[in-house]
């Protein structure tokens, strides 16, 4: 063993001591203590019993605390093998998952870890795996979700154009109740039939669960709409989608609007929306979406989430229970008015709604 190396005297046993009270690093906090009794005249024998050490270790720590002081007793993390991937390969992993692939130049319409793993190997002559790419997006704040669906040939910047200038078009179109509230309603149909839809569920690692998915096609609509705000909606199950059926649900709404408000409903652009011989109630102005805009009408996110909860997966036995389920998703649907406000709620839909 080596000769004994004195500790430095700019702290005294008392001020370590209180440095080990204050440390939250219970290793740090036996050296400090094992130290503090050498300042106390303590042999180095009894000095490491203290610290739970052998005299070897203590003189280590002994080194450690005259050249970096208390900070110096904090175990230093290994630091573990070199990133494989370094902040250039990290850049460049960003850029091209941000642009997506090129179908023609790429050969695929998205990016695979396998895809990633030849654009590196291209670029930079490295080779990763699978694990090394999912961990880099995952730091770089990408998740694997799906693909929000987009109309063809659809306008942003008419998209836009309607989120700004939709005020507008609501002091216009409820002239004659200004100084009424507004209640923004939006509005939609869907078919549920017996060829229905399967979703994601739950399942073990490495099995596909199945589901019964019925071929027959009795099939029947359910006109919906929703009031964000207040979290309550309208809805009819009809046996066809025409302008009889749109007269019928747009008194429904009529019906559900508050008493001396007036209702400005959101839809799309379907023919039987703006049929002439509809008549429009009093206590409602329509207000028709862009061309293809689907993702504007926040009733498609009720009709997915119905979808979701309680309507795929299921086999109807006839028409009437087709039905009685339309009624069953809706009824628990406005039993919970913070879900309609959760799903439906948009910002740009409210700004400056007062006439």
């Amino acid at each position: 063993m080596g000769q004994p190396i004195a500790v430095r005297t700019d702290f005294a046993a008392v001020e370590v001591r209180r440095l080990a009270r204050r440390a939250k690093d219970s290793d740090q906090v036996r050296r400090l203590l094992a130290i503090a009794a050498v300042l106390d005249g303590a042999s180095r024998a009894e000095a490491a019993k203290v610290g739970g050490m052998d005299r070897q270790t203590l003189r280590d720590w002994v080194i450690r605390f005259n050249e970096q002081g208390p900070d110096g007793l904090i175990n230093i993390p290994a630091p573990g093998a070199p990133a494989k991937l370094n902040t250039e390969h990290r850049a460049f992993l960003a850029r091209i998952v941000d642009e997506g692939p090129t179908p023609p130049i790429h050969g695929v319409v998205r990016w695979r870890a396998c895809d990633l793993i030849m654009r590196l190997y291209e670029e930079f002559g490295i080779s990763v795996s699978d694990d090394t790419v999912y961990r880099a997006l995952k730091d770089l704040g990408f998740s694997h979700v799906s693909a929000r669906p987009r109309a063809y040939k659809q306008d942003p910047e008419a998209i836009e154009a309607f989120k700004k200038t939709s005020t507008l078009a609501w002091r216009k179109s409820a002239a004659a109740s200004r100084g009424t509230p507004v209640e923004v309603w939006f509005q939609d149909e869907m078919r549920v039939g017996q060829k229905n839809k399967l979703t994601y569920r739950w399942a073990r690692k490495g099995s596909r669960p199945r589901a019964a998915h019925d071929q027959r096609t009795q099939s029947t609509y359910l006109f919906g709409a929703v009031c964000p705000e207040l979290g309550t909606g309208a809805g009819l199950v009809l046996p066809f989608c025409n302008s009889e059926a749109m007269q019928l649900h747009l008194n429904e709404i009529a019906s559900k609007v508050s008493p001396g408000a007036h209702a400005i409903v959101i839809l799309d652009q379907a023919g039987w929306h703006g049929a002439k011989e509809l008549k429009i109630p009093h206590n409602i102005s329509l207000m028709p979406l862009p061309p293809r805009s689907p993702e504007l009408n926040s009733q498609e996110n009720i009709w997915q989430f119905m979808r979701q909860n309680w309507l795929s997966n299921r086999v109807f036995k006839s028409y009437d229970n087709i039905v009685d389920h339309c009624c069953y998703a809706w009824n628990t649907l406005i039993d919970q008015p913070w879900k309609i406000m959760s799903i439906a709620l948009r910002d740009w839909a409210y700004i400056g709604r007062s006439i």
